[in-house]
């Protein structure tokens, strides 16, 4: 005889689902109480357990058909954007600037404090508004935060000017989103005196930090860069390549770096500055598109000097590449480069030198498999680097905040013909919009002009790019140089579309609208 197993048992919990259904016409009984003990006494003890399974589940499941939270919806829906913040990285000084989108409706409030907290350094409370303002070499970075109508379109950038020393150079980077996943290419500590990632909380529980990389010779396994703790309100910098955190000694031979930066816990701003070595130029690397088999990377700058295609490859396929360069003279294949071989888990450059001749150009690539991509350039006594972007959208048009000295658009229109209004703005008012017309599959370079009004050649000023309507899809980036010769300084901004709404996901009848993903 076999013996009671569950001698001492005693449920007598009630699944009590108090629910206001939209019941059926035809729905004969209701799904209320659920009594576990008579279900035990009805049901041998061989298949207690998988009764209990099967109530709990018909019962969620019941609930989630019957309380019928809303209806199905096929494409979703736009919601605007009425909050923002983004984080400019400071310490080293120079100037903050930010820009919002003119006409639009509503207010709202933009300030710019520092992140450990304190008074603010510059606020804006109107549509079309633009402020900058210098900061002095400290131990802090910056963030911005918006709410209301301001908040959809706000640009804001960090850009500093060098024209002696040792850290000699042009540099700017956009004051970066905080999110759990970022990606960076550029040159490895091999190529470079020093690689510096700024890592910033600006929520109030700690975030924590794991770092991968690839290399030109495939990943770089290590133990270390994980688990890096940044605490709320704080900025950390984490020195690649020079300490345990920043992958230690592995990457120190890597003459180009793809590197990955991932959270396990909470989020984070992150921003990577490089120094190429004395009186060679400094600059940020811009945050990487992500993985994608087709992409476009604008900007490449015209002039002199190397040039320099990067392609990473973070799967475990290697990748085929077709490779397109698209100039002011039109589209076509670089000779001998025409198509990429990349290996999986690595870094690989493409020298474009005799490809573009010293013409601006945007590199249009296709892929068999998902890879990153961005472009190292060299001229005078500076360095400038960009990536692949998104294509700007009438409801995603482009904006610069930081513009000055000699300041130029590179657009390209890879698929179709395209015209894109462009503005300038500044605290006296606006320029009158200005059309350019970018044949299809080429590139055009667009110098800029201050408002009347800016006050000299180092004043900031915004400027605001929006496709016409009919115009095929329109990348771009913005150059912004000064000296001459040797002493040429440029730093290269690539364009993104401004986040002016998000996109609602779809909604559907089923019982993962009670189960948490």
């Amino acid at each position: 005889m076999k013996p009671n197993l569950w001698p001492k048992l005693k449920l007598k919990p009630k699944l009590n689902l108090k629910l206001k259904p939209n019941w059926r016409p035809n729905l004969k009984a209701d799904v209320k109480d659920v009594d576990l003990d008579k279900i035990l006494r009805l049901l041998t003890l061989r298949y207690a357990t998988a009764a209990l399974v099967l109530v709990a589940l018909a019962s969620l499941y019941g609930a989630a058909t019957f309380s019928r939270p809303g209806e199905a919806s096929e494409n979703g829906r736009e919601a605007f954007v009425t909050t923002a913040v983004m984080v400019c990285p400071g310490h080293e000084g120079g100037r903050l600037a930010m820009q919002s989108l003119p006409d639009r409706k509503g207010g709202g409030s933009v300030a710019m404090t520092p992140t450990k907290g304190g008074p603010a350094l510059g606020a804006m409370s109107a549509p079309g508004q633009g402020w900058d303002e210098s900061t002095k070499t400290g131990e802090d970075s910056y963030t911005l935060r918006a709410t209301g109508a301001m908040a959809a379109g706000l640009e804001a950038e960090q850009t500093t000017h060098w024209d002696g020393g040792p850290d000699r150079g042009l540099a700017g980077t956009r004051c970066a989103v905080p999110g759990t996943d970022h990606w960076f290419m550029g040159p490895g500590p091999d190529s470079a005196d020093e690689l510096d990632l700024y890592l910033t909380n600006v929520d109030g529980q700690p975030a924590f930090v794991d770092l991968t990389a690839l290399s030109g010779e495939g990943p770089l396994e290590s133990v270390d860069g994980r688990g890096i703790r940044v605490d709320p309100y704080t900025t950390r910098v984490v020195k690649i390549g020079e300490s345990a955190e920043g992958l230690g000694d592995v990457v120190k031979s890597a003459a180009d770096l793809g590197l990955r930066v991932r959270t396990s816990t909470g989020r984070v701003a992150a921003s990577v500055r490089v120094r190429v070595g004395e009186k060679k130029g400094i600059e940020w690397l811009p945050r990487s598109h992500a993985p994608a088999k087709s992409l476009i990377v604008p900007g490449v700058p015209d002039g002199s000097g190397a040039r320099r295609l990067l392609v990473a490859v973070p799967g475990e396929s290697d990748a085929q590449i077709r490779v397109q360069v698209i100039t002011t003279e039109g589209t076509y294949n670089p000779q001998g480069r025409e198509i990429v071989d990349a290996p999986a888990g690595s870094v690989t450059s493409v020298a474009l030198d005799r490809a573009l001749l010293g013409k601006a150009a945007a590199v249009r690539l296709l892929a068999d498999h998902p890879v990153i991509a961005g472009f190292a350039a060299q001229r005078g006594a500076d360095v400038a680097y960009g990536t692949a972007t998104p294509p700007l959208t009438e409801s995603g048009p482009g904006i610069v905040a930081d513009n000055r000295f000699d300041s130029a658009l590179l657009v390209s229109a890879p698929a179709g013909a395209a015209t894109v209004q462009v503005r300038t703005l500044n605290a006296g008012g606006a320029s009158a919009p200005e059309d350019i017309k970018i044949p299809a599959g080429s590139t055009v370079r667009a110098e800029l002009e201050a408002p009347a009004g800016s006050g000299g050649e180092d004043a900031a000023y915004g400027v605001v790019i929006v496709p016409k309507p009919g115009s095929g899809p329109v990348h771009a980036s913005r150059v912004l140089a000064k000296g001459k010769g040797g002493g040429y300084l440029f730093t290269v901004l690539p364009i993104i579309p401004a986040r002016t709404a998000i996109h609602l996901p779809d909604t559907a009848d089923s019982q993962t609208a009670l189960i948490p993903g």
